[in-house]
Order: structure tokens, then C-alpha cells, then sequence
């Protein structure tokens, strides 16, 4: 079998992936820009406003683990054209829901809107299945980065979207969800049609390790499994071509999470995600609240979060390039500096300084890059292929569930510790992955023993 069979069309598929990442971007955040105040204008409370974002973020965590099972299934393009189809009835239910004024509905239907968050978030795994060996970690940062463009025009495309709904007789604040549901449309049919990889969850340098070459994982610091005795080097290459072959053994979602988690590199690579985006999305959310309550415009606060999405995406390159040259476990760490430098800046930082709040926040989105990608890498290239998809959809769910825990949680802590409180737990949240890399650097210093 040869490298273009195993890898079939990648810089089709490359292109095809970030085209998508684009347009997704776009329809998540043409949408979600506006839907916490549509929630608050059909409901007529205020803080049932935050929930239309838990309700998305729950959604994506509910989708992740069945879309990685169908990827095991029936392949990637199947999982990401289900997750943007699901994406796009969710926003039909919101415009259904939010025209007929029945507000319980457009819960289910933000719900459903999640499932596109979570099939971009699986994105970034196929795109390590295509890339060359040693270059896992720069095509998914590719494919991140592409999601910039779409999460800074989506909410420019708001006004447009509402002005457009309201020609066609729809209420206000819904017609950015017709411009969500084309995107969703558009990104399912693109990746159903033109997208593929090889079997979910495999990777050229698995071929690699069965044909003698070193595992990933010793490159990280973990001990590599050694071939069984006696194994030549003509016995392997029939072996991987048998493994390129066999589909391997099914694993459910949370016996690969429990499988993982006792492996000190995996946990690592877990909590990075997990970490990270929970430090991330607990003091992001908090953030415009903290702005105006010292007399902040909305438009600094715009420009803000505009800060903090490129820190996220518009680095991501750099992030990826950094885990190719240098490891995805230093990588985890600087992130984790960035992220707890960020908190300390939110802690001492007033309320009302124009210059060290957007650079916390700035920080906040590039320390989540850095632990994003560094974990994601770390998670794709230090596990066998058997646990790989559904650890990945696993851990996808965790952090999700993690951030809108966070999310709604943060509300509470900035209540009673203002906005440092946010941050000092922000901080606690970063230990369990203190604690697992420096269990990991013990166990590292150990094998050579």
C-alpha cells in the first residue's frame, strides 16, 4: 500500500477542513453572538441570558462521544457532516422556536446549535490523520487558525443577518440564525462530499512504530513499548501493512478515558485540554461584566474579546510550529504560564485599566492555544490507535462540560469575590495539571533507571 493510499488527497483534504473551519466559525458566531439577548427578550429575565450559552456548550459536550464513535464507524466526513447537519436543524428550531415565542424550544434548539462546535473541535484530530509524520501538530493548528477568520466576521454579520430577517418577517435578533444555518448547511455538504482521511484515529507514524521506528510517545518524556523478541525487521513490515489492514478493537468512550488517565502522559495531555479551556471560558464569560461595571464602553469590551480570539486562533500556527520543534509537554507548560501570568494580571490589574486587562485577556487566549494544541498533539500521538477516537470524543465531552460548569459558576464567584475571586479560582483550577506534570517529569527522570 502506498503513502497516497494511506493518506488519500491531503492537501485536498488540509484545504477542505480549514474551508470548513471557516464557514463553521461563521455560523456558530453569527448565531451565538446575539443569542444570549434573544434568550433574555423571550424570556423576559435577564439572567436567563447565560444560559444560551451553557445550552450550546452542553450541546457540544452531549455530541462529542457519538460523533467520535461514527468516525470509528463510518469515517471522519460522515461524524463532521452529521455534527453541522444537527448544527443546522438547531438553528431552523431556533428560528422556529424564537417566530412561534415558545422560549423552552430555543434551549433545544441552542442544544442542537452546539453539535457544530463539537464536530470543529473533532476537526482538529483529522487533520492530524493527514498530515506527514512530524507535522501533526502545525495542520491542526492550520485548521484552528482558520477558525479566526470565521469567529471575528460572524458576529459582523449579526446586523446584517437581523436587518436580513427582519425583511422576511421575522422578529428581531433571529435573522443572524438564517446566515448560521446556511454556513452549517454549506460546511455539512463540503465535508460530506470532498473530505477524506484515512481511518479515524490513524496516523502515518503508527506504521512507523510497528516497522521498528521509535513510538511518539518516548519523544515525550514516556518509555516506549519495545517490539516483542525475535520480531525481524521484514516480519514488521507485514505486520503493519496487517494493523493498516485490521480496524482495531472497539473501545467505549469512558473505558478509554479510565484507560488513559492511569498513564501519567496521557493525563497530562487530558488535563491540559481540560484545564485550559475551563481557565479560559471562567474568566473570558466574566470578563465584559467585569469592563462595564467600572465604566467601560461595550466597544472596549469589543475590542477585548476581539484581543482575546486572536491570542486563541491567530496564534495557533506559532503553536503548532512550537509543538513540532520542541514537544507538546513544553509546549503544555508555557501554556500553563501564560494562562497562570493572565490570572495574576486579573487579580492585581483595576477594573478600568485600558492597557492590562485586554493584555490578560490577551494572554488568557493565547495560554488556551498553547494547552489546546499541546494536548490535543500530546493525546493523538501518545496513545494506541484503539483508544485514540474515543479518548478524543471523551475528552472533548469533559471540557466542555467542564466550561459550562465554569461558566455558570464564575457568575457566582465574581458575585462574592469580584473579579479577582474568578481569577484565584481560575488558578486553583491550573493545579491538577501542576501536579500531573511534575508526576510525569518524576517518571521521566526514573525510566532511564
Amino acid at each position: 500500500m502506498t503513502r497516497a493510499d494511506r493518506t488519500p488527497r491531503r492537501a485536498v483534504s488540509l484545504t477542505v477542513l480549514i474551508v470548513n473551519q471557516l464557514l463553521a466559525g461563521v455560523g456558530v458566531a453569527s448565531g451565538m453572538a446575539l443569542a444570549a439577548i434573544l434568550v433574555a427578550d423571550l424570556t423576559e429575565v435577564t439572567a436567563m441570558g447565560g444560559l444560551a450559552q451553557s445550552s450550546s456548550v452542553l450541546g457540544a459536550a452531549l455530541a462529542a462521544v457519538p460523533l467520535a464513535r461514527l468516525a470509528v464507524h463510518a469515517g471522519r466526513h460522515v461524524a463532521l457532516a452529521t455534527g453541522y447537519a444537527c448544527a443546522f436543524a438547531g438553528a431552523v428550531l431556533v428560528v422556529a422556536a424564537a417566530t412561534s415565542g415558545w422560549a423552552p424550544l430555543v434551549f433545544v434548539g441552542l442544544a442542537a446549535f452546539g453539535a457544530a462546535a463539537a464536530a470543529g473541535l473533532q476537526a482538529r484530530f483529522a487533520a492530524t490523520e493527514i498530515a506527514a509524520p512530524g507535522f501533526e501538530a502545525r495542520s491542526m493548528s492550520l485548521v484552528l487558525w482558520a477558525t479566526t477568520i470565521g469567529s471575528v466576521a460572524g458576529p459582523l454579520l449579526s446586523e446584517v443577518g437581523d436587518e436580513f430577517g427582519r425583511s422576511l418577517g421575522l422578529p428581531p435578533l433571529v435573522g443572524p440564525f438564517l446566515f448560521s444555518a446556511t454556513a452549517f448547511a454549506l460546511s455539512g455538504i463540503l465535508v460530506g462530499a470532498f473530505l477524506r482521511t484515512p481511518r479515524a484515529g490513524h496516523l502515518e507514524t503508527d506504521e512507523r512504530a510497528l516497522g521498528g521506528a521509535a513510538e511518539p510517545a518516548a519523544a515525550e518524556g514516556a518509555p516506549a513499548e519495545s517490539e516483542p523478541a525475535g520480531t525481524t525487521e521484514t516480519e514488521a513490515e507485514p505486520a503493519a501493512a496487517s494493523a493498516q489492514a485490521t480496524p482495531p478493537a472497539r473501545v467505549g468512550a469512558w473505558q478509554a478515558l479510565r484507560t488513559a488517565a492511569r498513564n501519567p502522559t496521557a493525563l497530562v495531555a487530558i488535563l491540559a485540554i481540560v484545564c485550559s479551556h475551563t481557565v479560559m471560558v471562567g474568566v473570558m464569560v466574566m470578563t465584559p461584566i467585569h469592563m462595564t461595571q467600572h465604566g467601560l464602553s461595550i466597544g472596549l469590551v469589543g475590542l477585548v474579546i476581539s484581543i482575546h480570539i486572536l491570542g486563541m486562533y491567530g496564534a495557533s500556527p506559532l503553536m503548532g510550529w512550537l509543538v513540532d520543534r520542541i514537544g507538546s509537554t513544553r509546549v503544555i507548560a508555557i501554556g500553563a504560564a501564560i494562562l497562570l501570568t493572565a490570572t495574576v494580571i486579573g487579580i492585581l490589574a483595576p477594573g478600568d485599566d485600558v492597557l492590562l486587562v485586554p493584555l490578560a485577556l490577551g494572554l488568557l487566549g493565547l495560554g488556551w492555544s498553547a494547552g489546546l494544541i499541546g494536548g490535543s498533539t500530546l493525546l493523538t500521538t501518545t496513545v494506541e490507535e484503539r483508544l485514540r477516537v474515543p479518548l478524543q470524543g471523551a475528552t472533548d465531552a469533559a471540557m466542555n462540560v467542564a466550561a459550562a460548569a465554569s461558566a455558570a459558576l464564575s457568575g457566582l464567584v465574581l458575585g462574592i469575590g469580584g473579579f479577582a475571586g474568578v481569577n484565584v479560582v481560575a488558578i486553583i483550577v491550573l493545579v491538577p495539571l501542576a501536579i500531573a506534570g511534575l508526576r510525569l517529569t518524576m517518571v521521566g527522570r526514573r525510566a532511564p533507571a
